[in-house]
């Protein structure tokens, strides 16, 4: 436990009916019993309060909640001030509060301090700012879970099969003889197999769940009125672009959050590709470029009558290497071509109006599709980092099959690497810096 006690707004910015002020650590009480002038009320019971300056005068009028360690968020002592949503008051409870002996909480400190003390595993704590940034439903429902902890469950199991092959290996390898029979026989190899499987399926989940979180980035490019300011707005169902017949309009990067089907995407409109003397409209397609090094997908439009000519064929080429794309053969209800998708020399080609809407379910099915998912029911809320440190526990596994021909010690070390990278994912095996890099992202309060 710390021996400072912290305190923070615990409510958003700005106005609203509550605003919560939290205090955590051992002179939480004290703190709290002193800025009402009476005494703390009885655990987890609200009481009515009057918040008071060092004058007594009064700063403002609400619940007091008392929480004595260890039966808190934190495992600390914890007070919660429920006051009015005033900014201003919120402030002055804040600095009275520092005053009288707290200070204030770094992001995610209190987050830091439930894990630090046992009450949550670092995928649960990082699951609780997962929950506060979700954009859709599946998402907010993958973070409770995991919250929950069903993630962390299902890393369990597989990392105390890991930690059984490991022990029955290292307990052979003082004899000799034993140990190189074991390895022959073919058990180990298939107890391997078998936690390699639970890895490639756990990591299967996990990337649905990084997809929930972190959404997929798909950027729009193509020449000045091919269609992709229409095409974003057709997408987001409003006018989120301006749309006129004069090139070059959209002159600088225009973001917009869409969920398909509780998957968010993250599209980007960009400024037509062309060559242009305007030097507003230049630096519009040089921000373009800089977004497509960044997606995940891009969409390529051209308008079905042109098809794809020699500046488009630049692009892919040079997307080749890095960023997938789709060409998306727009104006197809003055083409006369039938919506849907066909296979091109380029890939996959998808004909669509975005000014009928023709093609478009088409368009979102294919989002789907090459994203990898598969819907949110029964996912949990997944980072990168975890996806990294299956790939490592997977790669170890690996390792570990090609090392049974050599000795048990060799693949007793791989197993070690497996366990150390699956610890990581829990908090098990961690950091200060990794710790410090994840709980700062936290907002301020939680």
């Amino acid at each position: 436990m710390s021996g400072e006690t912290i305190a923070a707004i615990a409510t958003p910015p700005g106005r609203g009916g509550v605003g919560v002020v939290r205090l955590s650590g051992p002179e939480a009480g004290a703190i709290a019993a002193a800025v009402t002038a009476a005494p703390l009320p009885a655990p987890r019971q609200a009481s009515v309060r009057r918040f008071l300056d060092q004058d007594g005068a009064p700063i403002d009028s609400g619940l007091l909640l008392w929480f004595p360690a260890p039966h808190s968020f934190t495992g600390e002592a914890v007070a919660e001030l429920h006051g009015h949503g005033s900014p201003i008051a919120l402030d002055r409870l804040v600095e009275r509060l520092c005053q009288l002996g707290a200070r204030l909480a770094r992001p995610g400190e209190f987050s830091e301090r439930a894990f630090l003390n046992g009450k949550l595993d670092l995928a649960q704590a990082e699951a609780i700012a997962d929950l506060i940034d979700s954009s859709s439903r599946q998402a907010a429902s993958a973070a409770v879970r995991s919250l929950e902890g069903d993630f962390s469950r299902r890393v369990s199991e597989v990392a105390e099969q890991l930690t059984g092959l490991r022990v029955w290996i290292e307990a052979s390898i003082d004899f000799a003889d034993e140990a190189i029979e074991l390895l022959a026989e073919g058990e180990v190899a298939e107890q391997l197999q078998q936690l390699g499987s639970a890895i490639d399926q756990l990591a299967g989940s996990a990337r649905q769940g990084r997809l929930l979180r972190d959404g997929f980035r798909i950027v729009l490019a193509g020449q000045p009125n091919v269609g992709k300011s229409s095409l974003l707005n057709a997408l987001a169902g409003r006018e989120r672009a301006i749309v006129t017949h004069l090139p070059g309009t959209t002159r600088d990067l225009l973001h917009e959050q869409i969920v398909i089907d509780g998957m968010p995407l993250h599209v980007t409109d960009t400024a037509g590709l062309r060559e242009s003397d305007d030097l507003v409209e230049q630096e519009g397609i040089r921000r373009a470029r800089e977004a497509l090094a960044g997606a995940d997908r891009v969409l390529l439009l051209v308008d079905d009558a042109s098809g794809v000519g020699p500046a488009e064929q630049a692009l892919l080429e040079q997307l080749a290497q890095r960023v997938p794309a789709t060409i998306v053969r727009n104006k197809i209800d003055t083409s006369g071509s039938p919506p849907g998708e066909r296979e091109g020399p380029h890939g996959p080609e998808l004909y669509l109006s975005a000014h009928s809407g023709a093609g478009l379910d088409t368009l979102r099915n294919h989002l789907r599709r090459v994203a990898g998912y598969h819907g949110g029911e029964g996912l949990f809320s997944a980072r990168r980092r975890h996806l990294d440190a299956l790939r490592r526990t997977r790669a170890a596994l690996d390792d570990a099959v090609l090392r049974l021909t050599d000795s048990p010690e060799l693949v007793a070390e791989e197993l070690r690497l497996a366990q150390q990278a699956l610890g990581e994912i829990t908090g098990e095996v961690t950091s200060d810096a990794l710790l410090g890099e994840i709980f700062s992202s936290f907002c301020i309060g939680k």
